[in-house]
């Protein structure tokens, strides 16, 4: 969603290149899958194209939209917080909860 949300619209490659994804079997199913799901919760738009070749594009709905500033509270307690030790000794991280 983050990439979504950075680009605007993106094909799936373009989605699998920017999260890194090397490992084709397993990652290409997760986050096909994941797509699908959050399509399902109307959190993303699947667009299909009809041209050759064929072309889909994923985007973000309102909904999707709406949940990014929570992920981002979730991304700077992650950076904060690395491991559920140091957010115990970190009072920045406790802050956060």
């Amino acid at each position: 969603m983050y990439v979504l949300s950075e680009r605007g619209a993106a094909r799936y490659n373009e989605i699998r290149r920017e999260l890194g994804i090397t490992n084709m079997m397993l990652t290409n199913m997760m986050l096909t899958n994941t797509l699908r799901d959050l399509e399902e919760y109307g959190l993303v738009n699947r667009t299909q194209y009809n041209e050759v070749p064929p072309r889909v594009e994923y985007s973000l709905t309102p909904n999707g939209y709406a949940i990014i500033p929570a992920l981002k509270e979730f991304e700077k307690w992650g950076l904060c917080c690395p491991t559920p030790k140091k957010a115990a000794l970190n009072t920045e991280c406790r802050l956060l909860t």
